[in-house]
């Protein structure tokens, strides 16, 4: 099927810019650190100067997206990250010495961390100024350029963010290219020397396989159902919070949410009327509440929806946050919704949920638990709640995820000093803090030889000194 003319142009305009990076890469290979300095205070200021305009444009794309959630998820993350990454930068890109064996000495050894080159970001659209802009403070931290390719599901802010680094920075540095899942497509076949996405698993193996074509390094920030392990002995004043937030927080439009809950003992619904208590604290009556974000499209929407419907015919017990239903189908909200023992077969224990329903299933112990995790593919993040630093330990021990939380939920995202990936199903690779800059470096290798070098002694033909040396090489 033939493309539009607006998705043709799009697909025509990549190339162009493409090689216009790799042009001022060639002639700007090593971007002076004072002027990475600036371009990271360029990205801290577009956020935090333009915080209305975003939470204007990504309100308009949701349908209703609480603006505090805006601050707090897109605004703030951004700036920490931004800042992070400008005070560290120096001890980043400084050379690291390594030592040198005896076999290579007299010698001095290091590690240079040296730009990629030009890569290419797809981004997703939950979160789509967070999820933009900190891989391209990572880039730009490296020394790289950077095309960028928003999703077209949040077309007014993609336009916004565009704009934005436009009046910031020159097209051969930092560009952005818009546009349908075909543009995408186009966008992700050219050769990168990086290519960095964030999205679904499905999506995340057509990019892999487009870069393997190029032999380009690629990123993958996926999904997944991150799960939660409670202890029999958490207590549920102390839990209800972490997971009515970590859940309905952008309404559960979040890769690393808790997607379902393993609650050790006979107290999943004890547990479950708990998170429902706490989320009509959060939002009371969702159809008219500014702070609890809608689903972002009619098709989500109904996915969602479904998932509850399917659930109900199978008579699995369901709680909801009380409001209108009149008002929150009106405005695209699903009220924060808690499914008890669900069957392991349905939709909802399957597949990433991606929206305000949490699975709450009744499980034997912490063993059991870990079993059930296991089964399944590798998670993006896991969250373990208990009071017993040994039942912690067992679980991180005994389970494999990208990341972990304990005695709350996605805080560990938060910290730019710890990497942010998945494992698996889940991704590869990882970013935030000194990680992100080294996943858009390359570690060049450097030795320098004395003036002398043991080398001569082990050349051929090989004799007495060789068999001594060797000897001492084997030994030590």
């Amino acid at each position: 099927m033939p493309h539009s003319r607006e998705t043709a142009s799009d697909i025509a305009a990549i190339g162009p810019l493409i090689a216009a990076q790799r042009a001022a890469f060639a002639r700007q290979p090593r971007r002076p650190l004072a002027d990475r300095r600036a371009d990271l205070l360029a990205i801290e200021r577009l956020a935090l100067d333009h915080e209305g305009d975003i939470a204007e444009a990504i309100d308009a794309d949701f349908g209703g997206r609480s603006r505090n959630e805006t601050r707090l998820v897109e605004i703030a993350v951004t700036a920490q990250a931004a800042r992070h990454a400008r005070a560290n930068l120096a001890r980043w890109t400084a050379p690291q010495a390594v030592p040198t064996p005896l076999m290579a000495a007299p010698g001095r050894s290091r590690i240079r961390h040296e730009p990629k080159g030009v890569v290419g970001i797809v981004s997703p659209w939950n979160y789509p100024v967070q999820l933009t802009l900190v891989p391209l403070i990572a880039a730009l931290a490296a020394g790289c350029r950077a095309l960028i390719k928003p999703s077209e599901l949040t077309p007014r802010t993609s336009a916004l963010m565009a704009q934005l680094l436009a009046d910031r920075f020159p097209t051969d540095q930092v560009a952005v290219v818009t546009g349908d899942a075909d543009v995408a497509a186009a966008f992700c076949a050219h050769r990168f020397d990086h290519l960095f996405y964030t999205g679904s698993t499905r999506v995340g193996r057509s990019v892999a396989e487009a870069a393997a074509r190029h032999l380009s390094p690629v990123t993958l920030e996926l999904g997944g159902k991150s799960p939660v392990i409670l202890d029999a002995d958490a207590p549920l004043k102390r839990l209800a919070h972490p997971l009515a937030w970590g859940r309905f927080l952008n309404a559960g439009q979040t890769c690393v949410a808790p997607d379902y809950v393993l609650a050790v003992g006979d107290r999943s619904e004890a547990v479950g009327r708990a998170v429902i208590r706490q989320a009509e604290i959060f939002y009371p009556e969702v159809g008219a509440n500014d702070d609890y974000t809608a689903i972002v499209s009619d098709r989500h929407y109904a996915r969602l929806n479904a998932m509850i419907e399917e659930a109900r015919s199978r008579g699995v017990q369901i709680l909801q946050a009380g409001h209108d239903a009149q008002a929150a189908a009106r405005t695209r909200r699903i009220p924060p919704t808690v499914l008890i023992d669900p069957p392991a077969d349905l939709a909802i224990m399957r597949e990433e949920i991606f929206g305000p329903l949490l699975p709450i299933v009744s499980t034997a112990s912490i063993d059991a638990a870990c079993a059930h995790v296991n089964a399944g593919e590798r998670p993006l993040a896991l969250y373990v709640f208990s009071d017993d630093p040994r039942v912690v330990r067992h679980v991180l021990d005994a389970t494999h995820s990208g990341g972990v939380t304990v005695n709350a939920t996605m805080l560990h995202l938060t910290n730019e000093n710890l990497p942010f990936g998945g494992v698996g199903e889940s991704g590869s690779g990882a970013y935030h803090g000194q990680r992100g800059f080294e996943e858009f470096s390359h570690a060049r290798s450097v030795f320098e030889a004395g003036r002398w070098h043991a080398s001569r002694l082990v050349a051929p033909p090989y004799g007495a000194v060789f068999r001594m040396i060797s000897r001492l090489a084997l030994r030590s």
